[in-house]
């Protein structure tokens, strides 16, 4: 019989450099900005969008000091890794299209551009991934990406938030609605579609 060592209770957690930790900060107000959002559309409270979008920029915050950490402590892992690029997803992805789809982006036509904007950001994320070490040319640190980075949709939040201050979310959306063989197009939601679309373009951007 083949015998194996168990495991020491937490031994992933002991794994985690400093890094890691504000790695989980960002995941962590991705989430909270989604539970502000079902708050939005179950209380029709517009201090929930505007928590929501708080929580997303707290979420780039965590984002640039983790990289920054990692850095000074010279201490970077596979874990760290991907560790970063699913708290990505989830603030700077997800996060960003259930803020649209809460203000009021809710059609048919809407929705899928939403998950194309997803969709673009998870590839994007899952490029660069692969990439990084092509990208870096031989060093330590990455000299341009290809595509704008995900947290870039942190302009798409602005956006909203500045919306929800004028009480255009909903009905009151700007630009308002077409609708186009019985389903509904919010054009504001477009914005989506030229943010994911430039994540996953090949332009080169360089990395300051």
């Amino acid at each position: 019989m083949t015998s194996t060592t168990p495991r020491k209770p937490f031994s992933m957690i002991r794994e985690f450099q400093l890094a890691d930790w504000f790695t989980l900060g960002n995941a962590i107000c991705g989430t909270g900005a989604l539970f502000s959002i079902m708050s939005y559309l179950e209380f029709r409270d517009v201090r929930h969008i505007y928590f929501a979008c708080t929580l997303v920029f707290a979420a780039l915050i965590f984002d640039i000091l983790d990289g920054r950490i990692a850095r000074w402590r010279q201490k970077s892992s596979l874990l760290g890794q991907e560790l970063d690029s699913l708290a990505d997803v989830i603030s700077f992805g997800v996060a960003p299209a259930i803020i649209a789809y809460g203000c009021g982006m809710q059609g048919l036509y809407d929705r899928i551009v939403l998950v194309y904007f997803v969709t673009c950001g998870v590839s994007r994320l899952a490029r660069y991934n692969v990439t990084a070490a092509e990208l870096s040319e031989g060093g330590d640190k990455v000299k341009y990406f290809e595509g704008t980075p995900i947290p870039t949709s942190i302009l798409l939040v602005l956006v909203l938030a500045i919306a929800a201050s004028f009480d255009a979310v909903r009905q009151g959306l700007w630009f308002g609605e077409i609708t186009l063989l019985g389903f509904t197009l919010h054009p504001l939601v477009l914005m989506f579609a030229l943010s994911g679309s430039l994540m996953i373009s090949r332009f080169r951007i360089p990395k300051l």
